[in-house]
């Protein structure tokens, strides 16, 4: 660094530290009421934390009050929650209405007598647990049973009386909760209660089709699915029902959300049921909870 340089770097840093005095002078008496010292450098320090530190103020404001929702883009998590819970009731008003509609004109045609009453195949009740729902097979799937019945028919294993199918198949937990009352087929619970957190997911236990969607005095918001092998669930109690009629699920799907609706329910919980063939079994020896 050449002499005249060095001189020049060193005249730049001794003027931005060079104090001013700024003075506040009575008018009348030429007295000096007030005065300061402050230099380019400390000024410039002042402006820049006095900056720093209203965008700071600004940023916590923004943060920690209201004012935060007028920002553009920006939602709630409250108002996302209820954004969320208004479309799940949307969604669950018009199945409802579906269902009524299809109901309600139903009804006026048996009145009319355009249609036999016994005709109907849409569920009006979870009455429809006792009927057949066996796949139809294929030619393919026949000649199959056929051969395995030919194979197994001297197999000690085809004793067994009302054997379930459950090999190869693997069953989700419906919910995750603890067990309040377990199955007891005589005394007239053929499932079992879950406790779990509200608002938890109810899901899919295998793969299947959503065979009914209603609601019931008893046991409030009800869904039913299909299984293969002759396999039905039941899920009761439920705050909404997530899946329309007819709808193709897999295992661990959500399909309704826990609740507490039904005469028969003293609490969040999940009343599940497990049927095989027209007869409810227990979920305990299929599902490990």
């Amino acid at each position: 660094m050449s002499k005249k340089q060095y001189k020049k770097k060193k005249s730049f840093w001794n003027r931005i530290r060079f104090n001013y005095k700024l003075l506040f002078l009575n008018e009348s008496t030429l007295e000096e009421v007030w005065s300061f010292r402050i230099s380019q450098l400390s000024g410039f320090t002042s402006v820049l934390l006095f900056a720093c530190s209203l965008i700071a103020v600004t940023a916590i404001v923004i943060i920690k009050t209201p004012i935060r929702n007028y920002l553009p883009g920006y939602l709630d998590k409250e108002v996302r929650n209820e954004i969320i819970r208004n479309v799940l009731r949307a969604d669950s008003l018009e199945a409802a209405l579906q269902t009524h509609s299809l109901y309600l004109k139903n009804m006026s045609e048996i009145l009319a007598g355009d249609i036999v009453p016994d005709s109907i195949p849409y569920p009006d009740s979870i009455d429809f647990i006792n009927a057949n729902y066996d796949i139809q097979r294929s030619e393919y799937e026949e000649d199959f049973v056929k051969a395995f019945e030919e194979e197994e028919k001297y197999s000690l294993t085809g004793l067994t009386a009302n054997p379930i199918a459950t090999e190869g198949l693997f069953f989700y937990k419906p919910v995750n909760g603890i067990i309040s009352s377990h199955y007891d087929k005589d005394g007239g619970h053929p499932g079992v209660d879950l406790v779990a957190a509200p608002k938890e997911n109810v899901l899919a236990t295998l793969d299947g089709t959503v065979i009914y969607t209603g609601y019931d005095a008893e046991y409030g918001n009800v869904i039913a699915l299909q299984h293969k092998n002759g396999f039905i669930s039941i899920y009761k109690h439920n705050e909404v029902l997530l899946k329309a009629m007819s709808t193709r699920v897999v295992a661990g799907e959500a399909i309704a959300i826990i609740g507490n609706t039904g005469e028969l329910s003293t609490g969040p919980h999940l009343h599940f049921e497990l049927w095989y063939r027209g007869e409810s079994v227990n979920p305990e020896d299929c599902i490990a909870f």
